[in-house]
């Protein structure tokens, strides 16, 4: 019987730029000030923007959105990140809107994303820096969407059908019959 034994040649060292690169995750690593000191390909392409975000402020790169008064994605994010940064700890957020800047005239286009802001420690336990991960799920939320108007439509056509209607107030919504809806 034969006894296998681990070869005693050295294992090369995995190019770790390359492996960052290549993740199919969407990546941008931040110093504590909130500075971008890297980003990945996958991280690139998820938001449109190329490696000369790297050196600048993320909220620079990626403001809120000002045609929209009740956009509060720097809000969340900052808090994640400020999080992170105090306790040392992993901070999941929510679901987010979060437009991003196409470039065009200043536009945006709307996005939603599932983020996770890892904190990176030294051996003192002191945050270094904080990785971003994020998940575009805009296309998830837009098919959603359009799932729950399809169901209001279906209700709609039901109750149309059934002689009643969904009436609006200032108040509110009411089901009524068709008659009644006038008063």
């Amino acid at each position: 019987m034969s006894t296998s034994r681990p070869s005693s040649t050295p294992k090369p060292v995995p190019d770790f730029r390359r492996l960052f690169d290549s993740t199919l995750s969407p990546l941008l690593v931040l110093a504590p000030d909130f500075t971008i000191v890297e980003v990945n390909r996958a991280y690139l392409t998820a938001t449109g923007t190329r490696r000369s975000i790297v050196g600048r402020p993320i909220f620079d790169v990626f403001p809120d959105n000002p045609e929209d008064p009740s956009a509060d994605g720097v809000t969340n994010l900052r808090r994640s990140l400020e999080t992170v940064v105090g306790t040392g700890r992993t901070d999941t957020m929510a679901l987010q809107r979060y437009d991003i800047p196409t470039g065009d005239q200043g536009g945006f286009a709307e996005r939603y994303w599932s983020p996770v802001n890892t904190p990176v420690l030294d051996a003192d336990d002191r945050v270094t820096h904080i990785i971003h991960r994020v998940e575009d799920v805009t296309e998830f939320v837009r098919l959603r969407r359009a799932g729950h108007e399809r169901e209001r439509a279906a209700a709609e056509a039901q109750m149309r059908a059934e002689g009643r209607s969904i009436c609006s107030s200032g108040r509110g919504r009411s089901v009524r019959s068709t008659s009644s809806c006038a008063g």
